[in-house]
């Protein structure tokens, strides 16, 4: 399986970088199996990449997987934006974009209900992202390629 890491530069070594702002899954090295959802945030930057890892995934690592959008995804993602820590190796799930995220922070902030935030965010189109949360995680990707992406 093929997955992809959005970025400014080649990342032939992945790393776990501590960022200054809370994501969905918590400090990892993020990466997506849908192609375009990379692209697309890629062109964030100045000069948009994407990297190509080849991955072969541990079992026996501690992988907690979200097949959809649920009650106990939407409580992990606030949990982890709250920056409560946790100790999978590897988070796999839909990503809460800048557009869902908006209605959890509603949610959190009491202006809409937890039945309000699932209306709205149903009608989002999907979206992927894999989090690869410790050393022994990033030891599943190998290196393929980068990719400059059109802006």
């Amino acid at each position: 399986m093929l997955v992809y890491h959005s970025s400014y530069e080649e990342v032939q070594k992945p790393e776990i970088r501590t960022a200054r702002n809370t994501k969905d899954f918590g400090v990892g090295f993020y990466c997506t199996v849908i192609k375009e959802q990379a692209e697309r945030w890629a062109r964030r930057f100045d000069t948009p990449v994407i990297n190509v890892y080849s991955l072969l995934i541990n079992e026996k690592l501690d992988i907690l997987e979200f097949k959809e959008m649920t009650d106990e995804w939407l409580d992990f993602i606030i949990d982890c934006r709250s920056g409560k820590p946790h100790n999978h190796d590897i988070v796999i799930g839909a990503t809460a974009n800048d557009q869902i995220y908006n209605f959890v922070s509603d949610y959190i902030d009491g202006i809409i209900t937890r039945e309000q935030f699932w209306a709205l965010a149903k009608f989002k189109y999907p979206t992927h992202q894999i989090v690869f949360c410790s050393d022994k995680a990033l030891e599943c990707l190998a290196f393929q390629r980068s990719e400059a992406v059109k802006k």
